[in-house]
């Protein structure tokens, strides 16, 4: 025992006591790796077969090579080496660049911040028990989504390659042809697959605050604390900020890479003596359509999220009007339950709702499933509860709705429905300018 200090040498100085460190060191803040039976075992799955994951060095030096292998490489060499096609060199710029636009969102986001941090699972615990089920389905269903747009694409765009590599027969070989096909439909596949796998990740973002609003409307009325009601519309508004911070980038950047493929698109197939078959500008309008369809999904599930956020101040206010109106005295001593006289009252005098008519039940209907879909109806989420807060709490809940509205912005524009509507009469416009100077339409 000649190494231990003594309890003397101890008091007396000579040796330094053990401290505990105050901090934790560096590796014990490592993010915890998942396992086989995870929620995002099929989200890393598909990220590496993807090659987008960066996890260390090697897999980010195969992502790129991969990338530019498939991306750019092949798309090369096909313009280089095959004979002319009409309309590749539109198609293949346009996916070359939404390919490179979606991976270099993909992998900076999941490099910075982790998978689960991404999708806000690690938020979870915070929210309600109907908003973790609704989330743990959309993830499940979200690969078949991107099955539902990549598939398609993929099949198409495969028949009509075989279809022209038949015909053509740039090789002399068959097996030559046969693999010059099959790197050009995995070239096209890994790029429409990439830009949906960005889009749809977002809608998946876009989906888990829309679940968030719901509930926080269905318990709106069940509050029966202001400042609680404050601090989670805060919560979320802070939520769609990042969101709005973190996309915002690659929405513009999508929008605008569209709007210049389909220009060049239009200008290539309205030019004087163009040939306009399926044979020749198939492989156009399926690019067409896959960016198009990437850009929708993210504008629907901005403009989606916007109005539900915003369509909380409605709630807040019928909420506010439903409590003025039927305001009862309650029991001093349990503020939060309702007083046998005013029990009474609720009970003695329900609202009669008058039934529609035969001539406008048709209408009513659709409607209602329209509200259903887009809003939130207030009708389904006020509470009796309501009374219980003063006036003064309940018009400054009110005012502070109305005046701090929350959603998707894209450097600081809104993304609604009015902005929609504006951004649809600016491409209209320009595209019936381009058709009256090409073509002669007035």
């Amino acid at each position: 025992m000649a190494d231990t200090p003594s309890t003397a040498a101890v008091e007396a100085g000579s040796v330094e006591p053990v401290s505990t460190p105050l901090l934790r060191r560096r590796g014990s803040y490592t993010r915890c790796m998942s396992h086989a039976r995870d929620e995002l075992g099929s989200f890393r799955s598909c990220l590496r077969w993807m090659c987008v994951e960066h996890s260390d060095g090697s897999s980010a030096v195969a992502s790129w090579l991969v990338f530019a292998l498939l991306a750019v490489a092949v798309p090369a060499a096909s313009r280089v080496a095959l004979p002319h096609r009409a309309y590749d060199a539109q198609v293949q710029a346009s996916l070359t660049l939404s390919a490179a636009l979606a991976y270099l969102t993909l992998s900076r986001l999941v490099r910075r911040r982790g998978l689960r941090r991404l999708l806000y699972l690690d938020r979870l615990r915070h929210d309600s028990q109907d908003v973790r089920a609704g989330y743990t389905v959309e993830l499940a269903g979200s690969f078949r989504l991107l099955a539902c747009f990549v598939l398609p694409c993929f099949l198409a765009d495969a028949a009509y390659k075989v279809y022209w590599y038949c015909a053509n027969r740039p090789f002399p070989t068959w097996w030559a042809s046969a693999a010059a096909c099959a790197l050009e439909m995995a070239s096209w596949m890994y790029r429409t697959a990439m830009l949906f796998m960005a889009c749809v990740l977002f809608r998946i973002i876009c989906f888990l605050q829309i679940l968030r609003m719901t509930g926080f409307a269905r318990d709106f009325g069940q509050c029966a604390d202001v400042a609680a009601v404050l601090r989670q519309h805060r919560r979320i508004r802070e939520q769609l900020r990042r969101i709005s911070h973190r996309y915002r980038k690659f929405i513009v950047s999508c929008l605008l890479l569209v709007t210049a493929s389909q220009f060049s698109a239009l200008l290539a197939v309205t030019r004087p003596h163009a040939q306009v078959n399926l044979a020749t500008a198939g492989e156009l309008a399926l690019c067409s359509m896959s960016l198009v369809t990437g850009l929708l999904i993210c504008l629907h599930s901005a403009a989606k999220i916007t109005h539900k956020t915003q369509a909380i101040t409605s709630v807040a206010a019928q909420w506010h009007a439903d409590a003025t109106i039927n305001s009862q005295d309650r029991d001093n001593e349990n503020p939060r339950t309702p007083s046998k006289a005013s029990r009474h009252h609720f009970h003695a005098s329900p609202v009669s709702v008058v039934p529609p008519t035969a001539s406008s039940s048709g209408d009513e209907s659709d409607d209602e499933s329209s509200r259903s879909d887009d809003g939130l109806d207030g009708s389904k989420f006020v509470s009796f509860h309501a009374t219980h807060i003063s006036y003064q709490k309940r018009q400054a809940l009110v005012t502070y709705l109305e005046n701090n509205r929350a959603g998707i912005t894209v450097f600081g524009f809104v993304v609604d429905r009015t902005w929609l509507h504006a951004l649809f009469m600016i491409e209209f416009s320009l595209v019936m300018w381009l058709l009256g100077k090409t073509i002669g339409i007035s």
